[in-house]
């Protein structure tokens, strides 16, 4: 007589929820602990820079760590989710609920639903937050750094910029306390011919006209047969690009939303700026790391659902070491975008590829 398959329910049952509330609890209570003990050895680092540059208490607790909060716990998601699911799966292999479970004709594949759906959950959340709510925050948190915590460089040297398809500038030096550039060039090309180019001995921003003033100054302005120059002693000119975009540094991805970062990514290839690797790399890993909850939560299910005979603390022991190395490969991965090795696309998705064959070899491999 042929066996009859149940079909696959997808309500959530009493099982499930419990499941997804051990699953959830777990995660967040990971996070609490960690998070407290990182707040507390962050304050020890940094006690002697706050009382220096006299940080006033609201700002440290209200502009710092209250934004510091959302970034690190999205940063370190893989490694809570991972532990938690490690900790809690052990615990309930340990006490024989996993064999219970299958004893009572639950397949192994329908015991994974509450876990992918405490891990969709948890994907949203890590979305929401890169998208919605660390953004905003990393604007309080940055600027805090900047006036409290980093030293400000007051030179930035050899610059050059693409500020339109056929325009080019570059600048020896720039001092950040004045604003003002040394050997100011501006070159404008049709084709692979120059047609013009304007130098100045400097160059000062002024912020409340949005022009760059130029100070001896000559232009000169080329054709097929012949070339034209012109000099003076000061002129005040448009220039597609600010003082901001001089200053700006590499963190400050972190506070684009999507469509203010998509934009900055046009502004930035445009110009040829080196910078937009670090962009592209915020992107990527914005949608990478939430999508590693569903993997890591497959493996860390498939590793602790074999009840062991020493207990949880070897669980414990390879979840961490697995999802640390995860980390550790996803920070590797930006590497290979700086040297040029592999696009951001593909380089910020490898670990997640890698650790799902891994992901889907423990998963057959489980005990079912």
């Amino acid at each position: 007589m042929a066996k009859v398959r149940r079909p696959y329910n997808f309500g959530i049952t009493i099982l499930d929820r419990y499941i997804i509330r051990k699953f959830l609890g777990t995660f967040f209570f990971t996070i609490l602990i960690i998070i407290g003990i990182v707040i507390i050895f962050d304050i020890s680092e940094k006690i002697d820079d706050f009382v220096d540059k006299e940080a006033p208490l609201k700002a440290v607790v209200f502009d710092y760590y209250l934004n510091f909060i959302p970034y690190f716990m999205n940063m370190f998601s893989p490694l809570f989710v991972f532990i938690s699911v490690i900790f809690f799966t052990s615990k309930l292999a340990s006490h024989s609920e996993i064999i219970a479970m299958l004893s009572g004709g639950i397949s192994f594949s329908r015991i994974m639903y509450p876990y992918i759906l405490s891990a969709l959950f948890i994907a949203l959340l890590s979305l929401a937050l890169n998208w919605f709510v660390i953004p905003p925050a990393n604007k309080q948190r940055l600027a805090f750094e900047e006036q409290y915590l980093k030293t400000r460089t007051e030179y930035n040297r050899n610059i050059h910029y693409q500020i339109e398809p056929d325009t080019y500038v570059y600048m020896e030096s720039y001092n950040t306390w004045n604003n003002t550039a040394i050997r100011f060039t501006l070159e404008t090309f049709r084709g692979n011919q120059l047609i013009s180019k304007l130098s100045a001995e400097t160059a000062r921003w002024d912020s409340l006209t949005g022009r760059w003033q130029l100070n001896e100054y000559n232009i000169r302005r080329f054709s097929d047969s012949s070339e034209v120059v012109s000099w003076g002693r000061q002129l005040d000119t448009l220039v597609g690009i600010t003082s901001a975009d001089l200053t700006r540094r590499k963190e400050s991805v972190e506070q684009f939303n999507l469509r203010e970062l998509n934009r900055f990514i046009d502004v930035l290839r445009l110009r040829g700026d080196a910078n937009i690797k670090f962009a592209l790399i915020q992107k990527n890993s914005r949608l990478a790391i939430p999508f590693s909850s569903f993997i890591l939560t497959l493996m860390g299910v498939a590793l602790s659902s074999r009840k062991r005979r020493g207990g949880i603390g070897l669980n414990i022991g390879i979840g961490i070491a697995l999802s640390f190395s995860y980390i550790l490969f996803l920070r590797f991965s930006e590497m290979f975008v700086h040297a040029d090795a592999l696009p951001p696309a593909i380089a910020l998705w490898l670990p997640n590829i890698l650790y799902a064959f891994i992901a889907f070899f423990l998963y057959k491999v489980a005990p079912k």
